[in-house]
Order: C-alpha cells, then sequence, then structure tokens
C-alpha cells in the first residue's frame, strides 16, 4: 500500500476563490485528503492495469451541498489514458452517488484500463473538480503511483507441435522357422520329412542370409517336443532324443551354409519339453473337435499332467479323434533362425537422401529429416517424403512441424489442416491449437486443447501458457506441472513463488533468450543486487534489445540511479 499525502500552498487560489464558501474551503485544505493505492507500483495482469484507490476525508471536510468528481488518470510519454471517473457528494445532495459523511467518511474506488506498452514508464495521477451552488474549484493533482510493472507480457507464445516420427530401425530381428515332425515313441529324422516345404524354405533362407551383406546372423534355437500322452519319463527321454536328431541336422545344414558363427559358443541353443501342454491347448482352440469345449475345461482345472491325460482318455471317443488330429503335431523339434537385418548408417541415408533418394524408403527419409538442425534441409526432406507417400500424414505433419518452427505460421497451419484429413487425432489437434495460440486466439486455442482425448506434455504446455495469459496463475502453475520451461517459471513467479521460479529457470538445459532477464527480476524482487547485475549482463550479451527494455523497467526501479546498472543498460 502506498500512503501519499500532498499540502499545497493555494493563498493566491484562495483569494480569487474567496467568494466560492464551502467548496474554497475544500480547495485550501485538499493536501488533509488522504489515498492509499494498490498496487503500490501498478501492473498489468491479462493485458489489463486494475487499480484501487481508498481515500480518508478528515471531519468537517466534505461539505454537505458539495459534490467531488474524480477521475484517476495514467499519464505516459506520448498520451494519457482516463480510469473511469467516480463522483462523490455530500450528506444534503440528492442523487445517487457516493455519500461522503460531514463528520468525516472513508470511500473505496476500483478499475481498470487496457494496458498498452507505452504505458511502461508512467504515473497514476488523480484529477478532481469540487461543485457547489453552481460554482466549481479545480483540486491539485495527485500522484498516486508510479507504473507499470508489466513482467507478465513476457509470456512466451512458442509453439509446441507434436512431431510423428519415424519407425526406423537400425537393427531389425528376423526369423526363419521349420519343423521335423516325428513317428510316435520314435526320435529318428525320417527322409520325407527333410523334404518338407518349410525344411527347404529353411535350407534356402540360411544360404540367402550368408549372402546378404546386410544380414548378420544372431543365433539358432531347437524347441524339442514330446506329445503329452505316455508316461512323464519316456517323453522325457524322448524329447531329449528329439533333440539331438534336429541338432545333428540342424548343425550339417548350417555348415553347408558356412554359417562361420555356427562355430561360436552358445549361438544354437536347444530346449525340451516333455509334454507340450501348451502347444495341445493352442491346437485344441483352433479345432472343431465336438467335445473341444470339455477338453479345454479339463486342462483349466487340472494342472496335474497325469490327471489331465487321465480324465481326457477317460472321453473315449475324443481320445481316439486327439490320436489321429491333433497329437500327430506335437511330436516334434522346431528349428529357429534369427538374424538380425542391418540398415543403412546415418552417413549413407545422408548420401543416398542427396545422391539417390529412390534408394530409401519412407521411414528412412522420415528419419533422415531428424538428423539435421538446419531447418531449411528438414523441410526438404519431409517434402520429399511426402512425394514417396502422398497420403502420409506423417510427412506433411513433418512439414508443418518445421514450418512452426521456422516461424511461418500460416504455411504450417495449411499443413496440420491437411495431416488432419489425412489421420485425424490429438496430435491433429495440439498442432492445431498451437497454430490458434500463435496468432493469439486463445479461445480457439483452448478448444483445440480441451477436446483431446489424452491430454500430453505439450497441450498441457499450452493451456499454461493460455491461464498465463488470463492471469489464472495457479492453474498456469498446475498446467506446467514439473516440466522446467520459461513460462513455468514466469507463473511460478506471478504466482508470488520467486524460489520456485528461480529454481525451474536454473533447471532449463536448452536455449532461453529471456531466462536470464527473468532471473534478473527474481533478483531485484528479492533484493539480491549481485543477481541482478550478473544476469543483466547476460541477458543483455544474448540480446542487445534487452537493454532498452531493462532501462525503463519498473523491476529495476531502485537501480535506475546505479552506476552498474546504467553501465549495462545504457
Amino acid at each position: 500500500m502506498k500512503k501519499v499525502s500532498y499540502f499545497v500552498s493555494l493563498v493566491l487560489t484562495v483569494a480569487l476563490l474567496s467568494g466560492c464558501g464551502g467548496i474554497n474551503k475544500m480547495l485550501k485544505e485538499a493536501g488533509s485528503v488522504n489515498y492509499q493505492v494498490e498496487p503500490e507500483i501498478l501492473e498489468t495482469h491479462g493485458g489489463e492495469i486494475a487499480v484501487t484507490i481508498k481515500g480518508s476525508f478528515p471531519k468537517s471536510y466534505f461539505n454537505k451541498k458539495a459534490t467531488l468528481k474524480a477521475v484517476p488518470v495514467l499519464v505516459y510519454e506520448g498520451g494519457e489514458t482516463e480510469f473511469e471517473p467516480v463522483t462523490l457528494q455530500g450528506e444534503d445532495i440528492e442523487a445517487n452517488n457516493e455519500v461522503i459523511k460531514f463528520s468525516g467518511d472513508n470511500f473505496t474506488y476500483s478499475a481498470k484500463i487496457a494496458f498498452k506498452e507505452e504505458m511502461k514508464v508512467s504515473e497514476l495521477i488523480l484529477k478532481s473538480t469540487a461543485s457547489m451552488k453552481g460554482k466549481s474549484v479545480v483540486l491539485p493533482d495527485v500522484k498516486l503511483a508510479d507504473g507499470v510493472i508489466a513482467t507478465s507480457t513476457l509470456t512466451e507464445k512458442h509453439g509446441h507441435p507434436i512431431l510423428i516420427g519415424d519407425a526406423f530401425k537400425r537393427v531389425i530381428p528376423e526369423s526363419k522357422e521349420a519343423d521335423i515332425h516325428y513317428v510316435i515313441n520314435r526320435a529318428n529324422v525320417r527322409g520325407s520329412e527333410l523334404k518338407a516345404e518349410d525344411i527347404a524354405a529353411l535350407k534356402a533362407y540360411l544360404k540367402e542370409a550368408k549372402e546378404k551383406v546386410n544380414y548378420e546372423f544372431a543365433g539358432t534355437e531347437i524347441f524339442a517336443y514330446a506329445s503329452p500322452d505316455g508316461p512323464l519319463d519316456l517323453n522325457e527321454e524322448l524329447s531329449g532324443k528329439r533333440a539331438e536328431t534336429a541338432k545333428k541336422f540342424f548343425s550339417r545344414e548350417l555348415k553347408k551354409a558356412k554359417v562361420d558363427a555356427a562355430a561360436e559358443e552358445d549361438f544354437l541353443k536347444i530346449v525340451t519339453i516333455a509334454e507340450d501342454w501348451d502347444g495341445f491347448k493352442e491346437l485344441m482352440e483352433k479345432s472343431d473337435i465336438q467335445d473341444k469345449d470339455l477338453i479345454l475345461r479339463v486342462l483349466s482345472m487340472y494342472s496335474d499332467p497325469v490327471v489331465r491325460e487321465k480324465e481326457i482318455k477317460n472321453m473315449s471317443e475324443a481320445f481316439e479323434v486327439l490320436k489321429d488330429d491333433i497329437l500327430p503335431k506335437l511330436r516334434r523339434s522346431k528349428l529357429i533362425v534369427n538374424v538380425n537385418v542391418i540398415g543403412f548408417s546415418d552417413e549413407e541415408i545422408l548420401n543416398y537422401i542427396e545422391s539417390n533418394p529412390d534408394t530409401l524408403g519412407l521411414e528412412e527419409m522420415l528419419y533422415a529429416a531428424t538428423l539435421t538442425k538446419d531447418a531449411e534441409t528438414q523441410l526438404k526432406y519431409y517434402e520429399m517424403a511426402s512425394i514417396e507417400a502422398p497420403n502420409g500424414f506423417r510427412a506433411v505433419n513433418g512439414i508443418g512441424y518445421t514450418l512452426m518452427k521456422m516461424g511461418k505460421i500460416e504455411e504450417s497451419k495449411a499443413a496440420f489442416e491437411k495431416a488432419q484429413e489425412l489421420h485425424g487425432g490429438d496430435y491433429a489437434k495440439n498442432n492445431l491449437g498451437f497454430v490458434a495460440l500463435v496468432e493469439g486466439d486463445l479461445d480457439k486455442a483452448q478448444e483445440y486443447f480441451t477436446s483431446m482425448e489424452k491430454a500430453t506434455d505439450e497441450s498441457n504446455f499450452g493451456l499454461g501458457t493460455i491461464s498465463l495469459f488470463h492471469s489464472n496463475y495457479q492453474d498456469a502453475v498446475n498446467y506446467f506441472g514439473t516440466t522446467p520451461s520459461f513460462n513455468a517459471a514466469l507463473a511460478k513467479l506471478l504466482n508470488g513463488n520467486t524460489t520456485g521460479a528461480k529454481n525451474t529457470l536454473e533447471a532449463i538445459d536448452h536455449d532461453c533468450e529471456w531466462k536470464d532477464y527473468l532471473l534478473a527480476v527474481i533478483g531485484a524482487r528479492t533484493d539480491n543486487e549481485q543477481d541482478v547485475f550478473d544476469h543483466l549482463k547476460s541477458a543483455v550479451a544474448a540480446n542487445e534489445e534487452i537493454k532498452g527494455l531493462a532501462k525503463t523497467d519498473v523491476e529495476f526501479g531502485k537501480y535506475f540511479e546505479n552506476a552498474t546498472f546504467k553501465s549495462i543498460v545504457e
């Protein structure tokens, strides 16, 4: 609160107005009226300047038949702006204005005006006129406050679009499988099995993988099974023997294909499964056997393999079908070849996209755009990807993403709208929300962000920024969460948490032009002179234009005459 009392010498004026009686006394004693102003230094929030003035009239000052019209005026270089005027009246006046008692009284006045940049350096002056019986006198102007702290206007309207990334993987795992089937209670590999189509395909794959320079063998596996019928000890022995015969065949084929890695330890892994109940269940679920549901119920009710087998065999008719249609498929060894398909290196991708783009697929083109920080180059690569996939929304979205980062908002909007047509979703609403935000359409931006099915860090940043503009600082703090950003720090500062604001700024690990400036403001608010000067120096070094802002920023009012401050901003 700021207390202002002005006592002026009005001898000449009083002599000239001696015929004015009561209002002459109000003029003569104008300095006895006390004013308290809140805030002490005017501030702008949400694009407005709000002020509250509390006046205190002493006893016998306000004539019962007088009226007083007062208007606070913000005066600045190049102009002035009036707040809403107020009229007060004495006790004997019949009107609808606020009455001030002759015995002494108080009044409270609150009003707002729209903020303009030129108001940053200004004075709030109270102009008033007393009137009675058709005569008026102009009371002395009273300076009420300085202004205007405009720290809230530092809110950044940067876009935070979502980039729908590429699915490029440099190493892609690939596998090829084949089965060797056995006769019941046997483990020998029959010649007919080796002529099976899947075995032939496995052999061809081994040869192909060996010849391709970008194929790398990652290991092989054998899973040897016995069907879940018969004694468990017999099945354990049987699955072990089947693993041995399968290994002998597989090792021979690896040698024929000249797979050098086969000689490495653990290249071939073997797993034996005495009773393949999992495989049995899977085949049953796919079958149309008459007692299918009953058999599956047995599997769910009993975990003991002996009990399971007994219960299923009790269904004699169903078991006969199982012997012919299900169990033979479980007497097998599964052979698996695992390879890694090695993609182009970063250097190769960048070379091909410039010299021979037809060599690359869509994912590699999208990935190429992430390998450069040059916005023009990124834009070119996304445009090439959009030609490769005309209906691909990711490339078009990438175009919009890059254009927004380049500050080309209208062009980015067109790209985002096209991406939305191709494949609408939360990402499109988020990106179009930031277009609206940067363009200043806060209502439209909020509509986009709040219509998303699932909030993201980006959309929360957008909603936090909108809350900042609306002076809803606690809401802004909540939306920004723990992710450090300039706006998050500003929200904390404007919400009264200087320590939190400073910690957030210091946690920012990316380029932030206004970071040091806000740290200097925090230094001023906490009377840390060294922080003010150190951070202002850094801010000015990063952006010479900051000098002009700091020189007249009322946040630094107490330092305006300080030699060090002057040396930084002059």
